[in-house]
């Protein structure tokens, strides 16, 4: 049913970098979650009069304020498929995960309801009976909120999309409940034992959680967030991959939305070729990187020594000292101005995220200290410094 309506209602359904096409995904979700919550408010209002059923006719109101979460969904989405304009100069992305934290702060409010409503059973006491109505009524609710789940999962996953996979949370949270007050029901009346109160504070400790974990989720990009590790290792490539590249460092992106990204780092060109030469080359990488990545790039050039063999004997020395007080250190623009007999060494220091403030000024001063021991008249001027890398273990 799913790649039935991407592949009916989304035209060029498999690009999906471009932001038209993803606004069609998210609208095409929203849509679908409008329709199906609207329908089982109908069909349980209907019943719920029918047989002046309270409970019926209050899940029935239910199911219409979640169809909010679809319309902030479609709202959202399509507010944020906007493109740039005088006052947003990166376009309205990030509205997109606006919409997400709405969103998420609905699934915590259904969870805390649903804990009020579970401590106050537990106080007050009520006997569940078994009406078989209204229970096919709730097992066919859990079937279209599950398959609703799924559906926002999925296209949320392929899309990237935040807003969808908090819509689709908040589907499976009514899944959840519902499904306790169903197994609750089948219990109390084939052993006349009622846990619904007990099943209610798991599940709403549950649904709180997955609300606490999806604003968590939402708010990272908002604040701002380290580069994912394969994304890091994509831009870092391909910019050494280009010649006349010596290496790359420094990278820092800024997201503005799914497939709204901006970054930065320093490429490393040998200092014996025209800047021209070298400027040209930059530029290239920077068209490049729009075209192949979709990411605004801009890239710093640093200046290294090739020829040198003085430097290039400080630089391994260096390189071997570094590496012998930590494997995890490494460095970058290595440069030696010389003053008579006086050698500066000038270079930033990467320290790993695990180390203090202490820790690195006792390894950058070991280091001054074994650089010195190593030749005399050599003097060093470090800066420390950290990568915006993410650990490898952290990507989504």
């Amino acid at each position: 049913m799913t790649e039935f309506l991407v592949n009916k209602f989304i035209k060029d359904s498999a690009n999906i970098e471009s932001t038209e096409v993803r606004t069609r995904y998210g609208m095409l979700a929203s849509v679908v979650g409008i329709f199906c919550n609207v329908l089982l408010f109908s069909v349980k209002l209907a019943i719920g009069l029918i047989l002046s059923s309270l409970a019926v006719t209050a899940d029935a109101f239910n199911n219409l304020s979640d169809a909010a979460s679809s319309i902030i969904s479609f709202v959202g989405v399509k507010m944020a498929g906007k493109p740039a304009d005088a006052e947003h100069p990166f376009g309205h992305g990030r509205i997109e995960y606006i919409a997400a934290l709405i969103v998420s702060f609905l699934v915590i409010e259904v969870g805390f309801t649903f804990f009020k409503s579970s401590i106050s059973k537990i106080m007050h006491p009520e006997e569940i009976t078994f009406d078989p109505v209204p229970f096919i009524i709730l097992i066919l609710s859990i079937l279209v909120k599950l398959w609703m789940a799924f559906f926002n999962n999925k296209l949320g996953k392929r899309i990237d999309s935040k807003v969808m996979l908090a819509t689709a949370a908040d589907s499976l949270g009514d899944v959840i409940t519902t499904s306790a007050t169903v197994i609750s029901i089948v219990i109390c009346h084939f052993t006349s034992i009622n846990v619904d109160a007990i099943a209610g504070l798991i599940v709403s400790g549950i649904v709180i959680w997955s609300g606490v974990s999806i604003a968590k989720d939402t708010l990272e990009p908002l604040i701002g967030q380290r580069v994912p590790s394969e994304l890091y290792q994509k831009i870092t490539d391909m910019v050494e991959s280009y010649e006349g590249i010596v290496g790359a460092h420094d990278l820092i992106v800024h997201n503005y939305g799914p497939n709204r990204s901006m970054a930065t780092i320093h490429a490393e060109v040998p200092n014996d070729v025209s800047i021209e030469a070298s400027h040209e080359i930059i530029d290239r990488i920077e068209r490049d990187a729009k075209k192949e990545l979709n990411i605004l790039l801009v890239i710093h050039m640093d200046p290294v020594e090739m020829r040198d063999e003085e430097v290039l004997e400080l630089r391994d020395k260096t390189s071997h000292i570094v590496h012998a007080l930590d494997p995890e250190l490494h460095f970058h623009d290595f440069r030696v101005l010389k003053e008579n007999e006086q050698k500066n060494l000038i270079f930033d220091l990467v320290v790993p995220d695990s180390y203090t403030e202490k820790d690195a000024n006792r390894v950058m001063h070991q280091l001054i200290a074994l650089l010195h021991e190593m030749e005399k008249n050599v003097d060093c001027i470090i800066t420390l410094d950290r990568s915006f890398e993410a650990p490898k273990n952290n990507i989504t």
